[in-house]
């Protein structure tokens, strides 16, 4: 959006104060998250539950000059203002005019469930075709909608919009201000269904935002909506999609695991490989491949870029528990469809013992009955070891369920019970609707009380390793390193998660590290870069492959292989020397490698190198060179030996610098951590890693006191102090402390004062308005991002992430 004060208040007969000539092309409604205040306005929504307008002053307080408001408070000098009747039918009103306004392709989606990851699919698989501007996040209400419609320019093409509603006559107002050509209806669950008098009544809700659309792509397999759809719209341009073969769009054939999926497109087949084959998923996909046809996107195009989906972020966090256990912690929302994505999950742990603790599903309009009998279903097949039901209407069909059961009016009573503090070695479900606040039982089983976490987003994670392999041909295979526990992320956390999306190889630096995750139960081929002498019995005992770079290596594993009585040829990983002088075999070495391993009951399983700085643009011609000798050694000791192995030389910022040399392989480190040294591609990374803490306490520190040992930090002012319980025994650098480096507390940068302490550290939050203690602050994620975090320990982020200490908890968060 760009317009005047004066347009604005035009468009939606609205009266100013002030200067009518400012321009506005943001609209911020949260005072906590306004990150620019250049022709950015401050809207005050008052809805039924809360008033913006006690947020005016903190918005100011941040630089904002223009407000919008239902009320003007004279008090603030200096301020224009925009006077409304109603800030939510303003928003409404504005967002009408922007759209219809706008000359673009409109795409809007709306159901139960899947909006959201449909949006972010359809986003990935055109973004590159289209200029497009999607709705952020999950912002689909009466609020969120006009928001994310206000962010379409003139440089836009396609618009993909969530519309959301909880309650009836909702969609009648999102309509009136957003109209989309294409319409597409996701399932029709019992997500907010309790508002509704029938499952007829909410469809007829839903699809009221299709009375304009020129196409609408429907799920087919709802009876009840194929009906209302036909009947209401048979004018219109009609397409259903779904599992049952009645669809226009639906799957073909019943594939096993390792087959492809075929899809029936009309008269069309589209064929492609799906490691997820859950029916969710499956319909989304169909979804999907229904709107890319109407966008006339090619068969091809839509295959490859069905291969290179990400996930889509649901909060959902894994943590190490007591006694040896996994605490999955989706105490978020419970509905029937949630329950299932829960289960899921479980799958992708080798825990062979699980629990789970389930609630009430509450909001739901349908016989009891019915629903528990369906939950008892789905609960029934994971053969959970024990069962704890929370809640007077759960606990009435106790019987439904298999496992050993043990029934609970509140979660207090659970925790009073100790029955959960009793199991071992297991992986435990904490799956409830919010009213029964069962997160309280996270915080007993949880390993880790420390009020300091690192929380690993495993969906950034992927999207991470999923934009790399976008960059590569499709055959193309990927090693992930997780060496060093995973640069301190959790190796074994990390390996089960790339283990479960399938991903070619692990790198590990020593043995131990590959042992470990083979007792853990990863069976993902695993390459140990540097083998020691005393380790060959291990790496042979657990089938880990290791890396030879010398003859004195190769003889010496050589010997360990006979010794085991194996009589398979061993896979090795030969590493070549091609510049960096680390490690590897020289050129003039390659004819005596080459005899040598002719007779030997070993094989290659891969030919590499490593190049030193390819993410250094000023080394572009050492890095060509690096390239060169590794494609004539490499092809030389492959005619030697007579066969092929994979070959692999580029790293994370070798994959984005030097594509053309992916050979059969590249190895991915710090580039699935959402780390580049090349702007344009960091822009395309997600952040995985956040480092928090909370305030423990806040002091006003006078003039001439002092702060920390050897009262290094005297201000020359009354100062606000905050102490948090981090410091140098979790990983925190003595070097940053007296100002040399900041934390993020409420999106604001605080200096950190004093020395660094072993448990303690302090920061001045003088300068950050209604901070107070048991806020969270960031050490580093967005501000300061893990790259400016490493400026200040003058270091790279590979030493940061490695000196985080143990005791700091890690919490795993999953889509």
């Amino acid at each position: 959006m760009n317009y005047t004060v004066q347009q604005i208040a035009a468009i939606t007969n609205s009266h100013t104060i002030g200067d009518k000539d400012l321009v506005i092309k943001n609209i911020a409604f949260d005072s906590r998250i306004i990150y620019s205040t250049k022709n950015t306005a401050f809207i005050a929504v008052n809805t039924h539950k809360n008033s913006g307008e006690k947020f005016i002053e903190a918005a100011i307080d941040r630089g904002i000059d223009i407000i919008i408001s239902e009320h003007h408070y004279p008090q603030f000098e200096n301020i224009t203002w925009i006077i409304v009747e109603n800030s939510v039918n303003f928003l409404q009103k504005l967002a009408r005019y922007h759209f219809e306004n706008a000359a673009l392709k409109s795409i809007g989606i709306t159901g139960s469930n899947g909006k959201t990851i449909l949006k972010e699919w359809l986003y990935q698989c055109l973004w590159n075709e289209f200029p497009t501007v999607k709705s952020p996040k999950s912002f689909n209400s009466q609020i969120g909608l006009p928001l994310s419609l206000l962010q379409i320019n003139s440089t836009h093409q396609l618009g993909i919009f969530e519309a959301g509603i909880s309650h009836p006559h909702e969609m009648e107002k999102l309509e009136n201000i957003f109209h989309p050509q294409i319409g597409l209806l996701t399932h029709i669950g019992t997500a907010h269904a309790a508002n509704f008098q029938s499952e007829e009544e909410l469809i007829d809700e839903k699809i009221i935002l299709f009375r304009h659309s020129e196409v609408i792509i429907y799920n087919g397999d709802n009876s009840l909506v194929d009906k209302k759809i036909k009947e209401l719209y048979s004018s219109r341009k009609l397409i259903s999609y779904g599992l049952k073969e009645s669809n226009q769009i639906s799957i073909k054939n019943h594939p096993s695991k390792d087959e492809k999926i075929i899809v029936k497109y009309f008269d069309e087949e589209i064929s492609f490989p799906v490691h997820q084959r859950d029916e969710a998923t499956l319909t989304n996909a169909l979804a999907l491949i229904s709107v890319l046809k109407e966008l006339q996107i090619d068969n091809q195009k839509i295959i490859e870029k069905i291969n290179t989906l990400k996930a889509v972020e649901m909060r959902l966090e894994a943590i190490e528990g007591i006694k040896n256990n996994i605490v999955i912690n989706d105490s978020f929302n419970l509905d029937l469809d949630s329950l299932k994505t829960a289960l899921q999950f479980l799958k992708e742990y080798n825990k062979s013992k699980k629990s789970l603790v389930l609630t009430d599903i509450v909001g739901v309009n349908s016989n009891s009955k019915e629903l528990y009998e369906e939950v008892s279903e789905l609960v029934n097949e994971q053969q959970f070891d024990s069962v704890f039901l929370i809640g007077d209407e759960i606990s009435k069909f106790k019987e439904l369920f298999k496992s050993k059961i043990y029934t609970f009016i509140s979660t207090q009573e659970l925790i009073d019970s100790k029955h959960l503090t009793d199991i071992e070695n297991q992986i435990i479900l904490l799956k409830g609707a919010r009213k029964f606040e069962i997160e309280k039982l996270k915080d007993i089983l949880e390993l880790r009380k420390h009020d300091t976490v690192l929380e690993i987003n495993l969906n950034a994670l992927l999207h991470n390793i999923n934009y790399h392999k976008s960059l590569l041909k499709p055959g193309t295979k990927m090693m992930a390193m997780v060496k060093a526990n995973a640069y301190g992320l959790g190796s074994y956390e990390i390996s089960e998660f790339l283990q479960h999306h399938h991903i070619d190889y692990l790198g590990v630096a020593f043995a131990d590290e590959g042992v470990e995750l083979r007792k853990k139960g990863i069976t993902t081929p695993i390459i140990v870069m540097n083998p020691e002498q005393h380790s060959y019995g291990a790496i042979i005992e657990y089938n880990l492959e290791p890396e030879i770079y010398s003859f004195r290596v190769l003889e010496l594993f050589y010997e360990a292989v006979q010794k085991s009585g194996s009589d398979k040829k061993y896979p090795i990983h030969i590493k070549l020397e091609t510049g960096m002088h680390r490690l590897g075999f020289k050129d003039f070495e390659l004819d005596q490698l080459g005899e040598a391993l002719s007779n030997k009951n070993l094989k290659v399983q891969s030919i590499f190198s490593h190049l030193s700085s390819s993410d250094m643009p000023e080394e572009k011609e050492f890095t060509l060179k690096q390239l060169e000798v590794f494609e004539k050694n490499s092809a030389y000791l492959i005619e030697k030996l007579g066969y092929a192995p994979l070959r692999h030389i580029l790293n994370s910022s070798g994959i984005t610098s030097y594509t053309n040399h992916q050979y059969d392989m590249v190895r991915i480190g710090i580039g699935m951590l959402g780390e580049s040294p090349n702007s344009e591609i960091q822009k395309q990374l997600q952040s995985v890693v956040s480092f928090k803490t909370v305030i423990s306490q806040i002091s006003i520190v006078e003039n001439g006191e002092s702060v920390g040992y050897s009262r290094k930090y005297k201000p020359d002012h009354a100062a606000k102090i905050a102490t948090i319980p981090v410091g140098y025994a979790d990983g925190i650098p003595r070097l940053i402390g007296n100002q040399a480096g900041n934390l993020g507390v409420n999106k604001v940068l605080a200096p950190i004062v004093g020395n660094i302490c072993m448990d303690m550290m302090m920061i001045n939050v003088d300068h950050i308005p209604n901070v107070k203690e048991g806020d969270k602050v960031t050490i580093f994620n967005a501000q300061p991002s893990l790259k400016e975090f490493a400026g200040y320990c003058k270091t790279i982020t590979y030493e940061v992430l490695t000196s985080i200490s143990p005791r700091v908890k890690r919490i795993y968060i999953k889509d």
